[in-house]
């Protein structure tokens, strides 16, 4: 009996220290994580992981182990663990946002659109969720359900930016360029150092050849970012249209100094003379 006894003993001894070997390299794992270690974070994980895999803790494991391996740029690793860890928590909806981020990344918008529907299902005002399956409903023309998601977020958040620009875009997509560009005005109002609104702008009044506005608006971008060589690229465009020709190759030329190579712009620069 006293054999059995130590027996039982040693056994339950070594399930402790098993587990606490487990703690311990997952505290080293994530200790390297803080650090920027991610090759060390990433072996210690994978260590942890093989020590004992029915620990429920491993869920969390397979998690951060992605996101190790999304920052040291393995997307089709980082997805695979990602899985792993949905595979023990399916209702993980911090887990199923990044693999959908990542499955965005390598453009497999249908997987993505599928776990945006996950995340909705189980919080209905995820913003992030509707953002970006609203985004697949526009790649896909299913312009009525991007206009639902982008109404829930703004039900909520009457200022949200990111679903603002979204209704602007769609309005332009379905041919309502007056709404469209009332709606692009307000933002312009709240945001006026955006530059990136005032090129949007501009791009829709060269659609719609208002070329003197679209000239004022591209201006305006270039005084907030004057390093922006799609602004002079633009501008030089504009001035074309307008005949300003010795504005257009000023432009061109501004362009040429901040990196477009010459070769690209030299119908444009013969255009200028």
């Amino acid at each position: 009996m006293k054999f059995v006894y130590i027996f039982i003993w040693l056994g339950m001894m070594a399930s402790t220290l098993c587990a606490q070997s487990y703690t311990e390299v997952v505290e080293q794992a994530m200790e390297c994580t803080q650090k920027d270690s991610l090759r060390q974070a990433e072996a210690l994980f994978r260590k942890a992981l093989k020590m004992d895999p029915k620990n429920p803790r491993n869920a969390l494991l397979f998690s951060n182990l992605g996101t190790v391996q999304k920052r040291m740029g393995k997307t089709d690793e980082a997805i695979e663990s990602y899985s792993m860890a949905l595979n023990i928590t399916p209702y993980a909806t911090a887990i199923l946002l990044n693999r959908a981020a990542l499955y965005m990344e390598q453009g497999l918008l249908d997987k993505a659109y599928l776990d945006y529907c996950n995340v909705i299902d189980l919080i209905p005002e995820e913003q992030e969720a509707r953002l970006f399956r609203a985004y697949i409903y526009m790649q896909r023309r299913q312009y009525a359900e991007a206009r639902i998601d982008y109404n829930v977020i703004l039900n909520k958040d009457l200022k949200n930016k990111p679903a603002r620009l979204g209704l602007v875009l769609l309005d332009e997509k379905e041919g309502r360029v007056t709404r469209a560009l009332d709606a692009l005005n307000l933002l312009i109002s709240d945001y006026p150092q955006d530059a990136s609104l005032l090129k949007m702008r501009a791009n829709m009044e060269v659609d719609q050849q208002q070329w003197e506005l679209a000239l004022l608006d591209v201006e305006a971008a270039i005084q907030l970012e004057n390093r922006d060589t799609e602004s002079y690229l633009m501008k030089g465009n504009i001035c074309l249209e307008l005949g300003k020709k010795a504005e257009a190759r000023t432009a061109f030329e501004q362009a040429i100094a901040l990196g477009v190579p010459r070769t690209e712009l030299q119908e444009k620069l013969k255009a200028c003379k």
